[in-house]
């Protein structure tokens, strides 16, 4: 069973449209959703949660999310680029207020992640580093049992190592609980380091949703010394870089040994994919 289905998920505004969007979660994985800024990411996840009104359905271990959405919302957890809400308030009085909505609220297992945390409840949230925030939003989410982890941007803001220990604790909820993650965001080293599988979104559309072994093995990045040579074998995204041009070529493509190539990391794949759209945008509506 999937942790999550998203089919044909559709949001239309004046200058913007999600356009059928679908994936799955597989459940136990780690799904990384990137894009650029503006490529739907957010749209998706509030259009997952219902937080806008979208068509399509969502399913949340097998349940609708429409038909079933109180046994569904109590499944899922959201985390956030830091925890921006009642900045004055005590991490105690945000708990007392957050509790009741979720009757899968466990006191106990919220202590333990205060403790493992390092989280004092009588701080007021405007006290806490971005990341002490984050680690609040993690604690509260996975207080009332939620088995899927929807985090848009959870790691903008932070530093280096703040990154690493985030990453490191969802690594260890996903390996020793069983936790299901869907993760939004725009640091790919993050993702190269935890995640299981990509969802790549580009103007609205899904353009990959498959393993991260699988997207990093069909391309490489090649290096011309001139635009010619890289038209001549058709390379996707060319671009000019301080040494010539690179390009995307796929991996499986037979090339002339005097063609320079390099493993792409998701970076490489991001950049050229998006010039490349935008290359066959602006012929099109010429």
């Amino acid at each position: 069973m999937n942790a999550l289905e998203v089919r044909e998920l559709t949001k239309v505004y004046p200058e913007f449209t999600l356009d059928k969007v679908s994936f799955f979660v597989k459940q136990g994985h780690i799904s990384g959703l990137i894009g650029r800024n503006g490529a739907g990411k957010s749209t998706t996840i509030k259009g997952i949660l219902r937080l806008i009104n979208a068509e399509g359905s969502v399913s949340v271990f097998g349940k609708d999310f429409l038909n079933e959405e109180m046994t569904v919302k109590q499944m899922i957890g959201y985390v956030g680029g830091g925890f921006r809400y009642y900045p004055m308030n005590t991490l105690a009085a945000i708990r007392k207020a957050y509790a009741p909505f979720y009757p899968t609220w466990n006191q106990s297992r919220y202590e333990k992640f205060l403790s493992q945390f390092e989280l004092i409840e009588s701080k007021k949230v405007k006290e806490l580093s971005e990341g002490m925030k984050v680690k609040f939003a993690l604690a509260l989410a996975l207080s009332h049992g939620a088995k899927l982890l929807i985090m848009d941007e959870p790691t903008s803001g932070l530093d280096p190592l703040s990154r690493e220990e985030f990453c490191d604790i969802i690594l260890q909820l996903v390996r020793e609980e069983g936790v299901s993650v869907l993760f939004s965001t725009h640091i790919t080293s993050d993702l190269m380091r935890i995640a299981d599988d990509i969802v790549y979104i580009s103007q609205g559309k899904i353009l990959a949703a498959c393993s991260l072994k699988e997207l990093l093995c069909k391309y490489n990045l090649a290096h011309f010394s001139s635009l010619a040579d890289a038209s001549a074998v058709n390379a996707i995204g060319v671009k000019a870089v301080k040494e010539g041009y690179e390009g995307l070529l796929p991996r499986d493509m037979q090339i002339s040994e005097s063609i320079a190539v390099t493993d792409a990391t998701i970076d490489n794949i991001i950049v050229h994919l998006e010039k490349e759209n935008e290359e066959k945008k602006h012929v099109e509506s010429d």
